[in-house]
């Protein structure tokens, strides 16, 4: 079985805006000194670095390929873009509220995907879809308690 073209796409752009969120929360890891910070935006880049090969895999899987790097794709995400300019000022507050921008529009892309009427996604990527979006929502809480903390 073969996704189809707009399946393969949309899966695609998912693949590459995790890309950039794992670089994006990578970056902020370099700039930011403070352990509980760092901790979380180690985690959330881990996790967004296993989104990617688990994408990657069920491209793969369905007779796909996959897009290798999110900065070959000239559209990185809007959010990722702000957090870069949020690092270059250290502002640890400022930062957190483009982590959790970023974690929004990332959790509008997968409901996108999930509730379109016009995909019919095999039941392995709408199960492992519905496990990524629950996990950003989770990060999403993380991401408030962290600012609040700023």
């Amino acid at each position: 079985m073969k996704y189809s073209g707009k399946i393969s796409n949309r899966l695609n752009n998912l693949l590459i805006k995790n890309y950039d969120a794992e670089k994006g929360f990578k970056l902020a890891l370099e700039k930011i000194d403070n352990p509980t910070t760092n901790k979380f935006l180690k985690d959330r880049s881990e996790q967004r670095g296993e989104f990617a090969r688990e994408l990657k895999a069920e491209i793969l899987q369905y007779g796909e390929l996959p897009e290798n790097d999110g900065s070959v794709k000239g559209d990185m995400h809007r959010a990722w873009m702000n957090l870069k300019a949020a690092v270059a000022s250290n502002e640890k507050k400022q930062l957190l509220e483009e982590v959790e921008r970023g974690e929004k529009a990332s959790l509008e892309e997968y409901n996108e995907i999930l509730y379109d009427r016009g995909l019919v996604l095999p039941p392995s990527t709408e199960s492992m879809l519905k496990r990524h979006r629950d996990a950003i929502k989770s990060s999403l809480t993380l991401a408030n308690i962290h600012e609040q903390l700023a």
